[in-house]
């Protein structure tokens, strides 16, 4: 080849447009935003009615009561929680199919029943102590109505059945656990359609982990597919893609029942009057409609774990925190 062709041709590729090599991710809106003073947000869910329901999460000011914010489908607050005996580190949240409102009580260890009106509850899940030990981070459940929940400090999978009570371990793997950043290992959980399979986020080491299930049993553990920056919600359409919370990477990456990913959606463009433009530490999703609504948890980590992620200074500025959300299709490819 000639050096002019060869001149010719590098120059048509220089003059492509950007978005040939680029990921379509999307417009973000902000959704709603919490009274200023509220517990970052971490869980998210949806009740029957289109209503929003948001935990808070405040591990460095665990004394309680915790608190769920709820937000109708306009993004109004409509109603806090404050929730009964529990401390102020709630994490993930779910309705059952009886319209039982659960939470998870990070810092005691224990999933609690709580009245989605007034903020009464009752423990529903205990798991065996030392409670100090676990790290209880998100639930899920099965067509039955078994609960499933995610040990990020033990790497396990624990359940219980419909009516709650002690849990026992569906599984416990290494595969769960991590020695990676931040620290929470096994994280957001959900079957796949046919109920084949759990697919868990590992956020300290990147992954996610598929367990194989036959009958009411977990099988081995395997990794799925590696290297999303903080894996940690997670949800399947019904195409079993999965979409899930990067929260090192301020996006959501979604990746196809190969593994493979097929669009990374959202990013982050600063904080502006303290609240986080985008997505900032995006930590749990849920589908309503035809969105996909995103906790900006915008964690400080440096508090925690005493060392710094490349969004802690910018979590500090944080003052307001934002519920995010973004179309619940995929970009054309």
């Amino acid at each position: 080849m000639s050096m002019l062709r060869i001149a010719l041709a590098l120059l048509g590729i220089a003059l492509l447009p950007l978005e040939a090599a680029a990921w379509d991710r999307g417009e973000v809106d902000r959704f709603a935003s919490l009274p200023r003073g509220a517990p970052n947000p971490e869980g998210i869910t949806v009740d029957r009615h289109g209503d929003l329901y948001v935990s808070g999460f405040a591990p460095t000011n665990p004394t309680g009561p915790g608190k769920v914010f709820v937000f109708n489908r306009e993004g109004h607050l409509k109603r806090v929680l404050h929730v009964a005996n529990s401390s102020n580190a709630l994490l993930g949240l779910g309705f059952t199919a009886h319209d039982e409102l659960l939470v998870i009580d990070f810092g005691a260890s224990q999933v609690l029943r709580v009245n989605p009106h007034s903020g009464a509850s009752s423990v529903f899940m205990t798991v065996p102590p030392p409670a100090n030990v676990h790290g209880l981070n998100a639930l899920t459940f099965d067509r039955r109505g078994n609960v499933y929940v995610s040990d990020s400090f033990q790497g396990t999978i624990w359940v219980t059945g419909p009516k709650g009570g002690l849990a026992t371990v569906w599984k416990s793997d290494a595969l769960l656990g991590t020695s990676g950043f931040p620290p929470f290992g096994a994280n957001g959980l959900q079957f796949n359609n046919d109920e084949s399979a759990l697919f868990v986020a590992n956020t300290g080491s990147d992954t996610i982990v598929r367990i194989a299930k036959t009958g009411s049993a977990a099988g081995a553990a395997t990794v799925f597919t590696n290297s999303i920056n903080g894996a940690d919600g997670l949800l399947i359409d019904d195409d079993d893609n999965l979409w899930v919370c990067a929260n090192q990477s301020n996006e959501i990456v979604v990746v196809d029942p190969s593994g493979k990913a097929i669009a990374k959606l959202g990013d982050f463009d600063g904080v502006r009057h303290g609240s986080a433009v985008g997505l900032l530490f995006p930590a749990s999703l849920v589908r309503s409609g035809g969105w996909i609504y995103i906790t900006n948890l915008s964690l400080d980590l440096r508090p925690i774990t005493g060392q710094q992620s490349v969004d802690s200074q910018w979590a500090a500025e944080v003052t307001t925190h934002t519920i995010a959300r973004i179309r619940a299709r995929l970009p054309r490819r």
